[in-house]
């Protein structure tokens, strides 16, 4: 499961995180934690490495005007920080990432809202192509610290089966 912690020498333990395709079942929410509290600095170096120069990011004249009043957190990295909360539930055995659909802004993060999220195992199936793996499908959602979502998608990964992974080989 998510978190174990492994003997692999004499006074020598090493933690193991993540999920193998065995262990997900349709219908289980992991509740993804730590939180995050997003700062200005987060979302203004965001959208400075991304390039986005929409001034609602980063312009507080400007934002001031909006129908927000202040500058609102740059929904890229909304979506980046839920994968990232969701890393060692979900895709920390992946292989790959398949595809994120149905991606839905419900409510604008500012900064200074702590962002939590929750992913539910929508579906998974062994892979036709790779006998040591299987595709698991979830749904993530997240949350302001008033339990408001701001955000979903539906996130389908290839993820390894137990006996397939390639941990030992890295030394992990």
């Amino acid at each position: 499961m998510a978190g174990t912690i492994e003997k692999v020498g004499e006074n020598r333990y090493r933690e193991r995180f993540g999920r193998y395709f065995e262990d997900f079942q349709p219908g289980d929410i992991y509740e993804h934690r730590p939180g995050r509290t997003i700062t200005e600095t987060d979302n203004t170096w965001f959208t400075l490495l991304t390039m986005n120069t929409h001034p609602m990011h980063f312009d507080e004249e400007y934002a001031r005007h909006s129908e927000f009043g202040k500058t609102i957190v740059c929904s890229p990295l909304t979506v980046a920080l839920m994968v990232g909360m969701s890393v060692t539930d979900v895709s920390q055995k992946a292989i790959a990432n398949l595809g994120w659909t149905d991606i839905k802004l419900t409510f604008p993060l500012f900064a200074g809202d702590t962002l939590t999220a929750e992913s539910e195992v929508l579906d998974k199936r062994e892979s036709k192509s790779r006998p040591g793996a299987g595709l698991v499908t979830v749904a993530t959602r997240g949350f302001n610290q008033n339990g408001k979502e701001v955000c979903s998608f539906v996130r389908t990964v290839l993820v390894a089966k137990q006996g397939f992974e390639n941990e030992e080989k890295a030394g992990y």
